[in-house]
């Protein structure tokens, strides 16, 4: 029998460049949008039937306006119940393009400048992905929740440790923006495991297709040859998001890429995978294959499938439930999009703002996004050792 370990046992081109399209009217080059970032069709009615919970607006303070403009993408400027009342960015030019989105007068130059702020509630964290956890903590040294884009460690078990207990001992509220959880897909998948309709997950799969022939401009250069399995939220969450569960064993393996920065004397991770595809045993007893792929060209883009003891979920439910729930994500505040990533950004944006609202626990919380984040690292460690099993620590609240 297989126990988990404690979390104590383990102290698309990428399409920057303007691609001209041929149109059979007079053609414009245009610029193809970072994968994940194609724009979701706004439903007219999506705010229908939107009740405030609170006529308070929760101060926030946004850093990160890089390549993917993340911190813009989320709309907080947008909702109801948030005042933006500070940006910044360490790139002057970039802080000020975020501030005229965010219609935000002030500005400072650096996160650990903007955390000292003593009218700021929260933070949103969009810089670069070595930086979350280090940018979190700053944050919550300072008394303010916070919210980070993915993922939220970065290949170090050390961190993942350091940012649990720092937000078990704030009492503050933390989310990662994982937007997979906010696929309508996977929205209806919890949904109806939430009701029964699922019953434990026997089988999960999930995807992360994201072809980089070179790789996306980044502060530093950190996503030259990043290793898959340390981007692995947004397959993950097609288990893990769907049961609030966790990955307890991993064996993985990984494919030698021809892409050149995917050679291991080419990137400063000594990584030789442009592939790599993990199978673990669940906190259910189940098993889950999560794969991640940069060098694999061809349909993009996050996706999964589940089989459970009472019922499957893969674009439609099929199972033994005949009362299922709404299974509708619900509306939005007027003004705010529901935006890129498979119209999950506005819903995660709302998540946390009412989490914070209602002081209650966000959906992806630090236990959730740790189990999401530090399985991945396992399981890179895994493929370095040709699939070897090995244990995954474990993160409760």
């Amino acid at each position: 029998m297989h126990k988990p370990t404690t979390r104590r046992s383990f102290l698309h081109t990428a399409g920057l460049a303007s691609t001209a399209l041929a149109l059979e009217s007079a053609a414009q080059p245009q610029e193809k949008p970072i994968q994940g970032f194609e724009k979701t069709p706004t439903d007219p009615n999506f705010s229908k039937g939107w009740k405030p919970i609170s006529d308070r607006r929760i101060r926030v303070g946004i850093v990160g306006y890089g390549v993917c403009q993340f911190g813009a993408a989320f709309s907080f400027q947008d909702h109801p119940n948030v005042e933006v009342v500070a940006v910044s960015d360490l790139f002057p030019e970039r802080c000020a393009g975020l501030a005229k989105v965010c219609r935000c007068p002030k500005t400072y130059p650096s996160l650990e400048e903007l955390a000292k702020d003593d009218r700021i509630e929260a933070v949103f964290v969009a810089t670069d992905a070595p930086s979350h956890a280090r940018h979190c903590l700053e944050v919550l040294k300072h008394g303010k929740h916070v919210a980070s884009a993915v993922p939220a460690i970065f290949g170090s078990l050390e961190e993942a440790e350091q940012l649990f207990e720092a937000v078990k001992k704030s009492g503050l509220k933390y989310m990662m923006f994982e937007t997979s959880c906010f696929h309508a897909d996977l929205y209806a998948m919890r949904e109806i495991y939430n009701a029964g309709g699922l019953g434990k997950l026997v089988y999960s799969e999930g995807e992360y297709y994201h072809y980089m022939e070179e790789p996306i401009p980044s502060f530093k250069e950190w996503r030259v040859g990043l290793p898959p399995q340390w981007y692995p939220t947004h397959s993950n969450a097609y288990c893990l998001g769907v049961n609030g569960g966790s990955f307890t064993e991993v064996s993985c393996t990984g494919m030698a890429s021809l892409l050149k920065h995917l050679q291991p004397e080419n990137n400063r991770y000594q990584n030789p995978f442009g592939t790599e595809i993990a199978l673990f045993r669940t906190s259910e007893g189940g098993m889950s294959r999560m794969a991640v792929s940069w060098d694999t060209p061809g349909d993009g883009g996050e996706r999964g499938r589940i089989r459970g003891q009472r019922g499957s979920f893969y674009g439609k439910y099929e199972g033994l439930e005949k009362k299922l729930p709404n299974t509708k994500r619900p509306p939005l505040p007027p003004n705010v999009e529901a935006g890129g990533h498979g119209g999950s950004h506005g819903y995660l944006m709302n998540e946390f703002v009412t989490a914070i609202l209602q002081d209650r626990k966000p959906l992806v919380d630090i236990a959730l996004a740790l189990n999401m984040t530090v399985a991945g690292i396992v399981a890179h460690q895994s493929a370095l050792k040709d699939g070897e099993w090995m244990k995954i620590p474990q993160y409760r609240l």
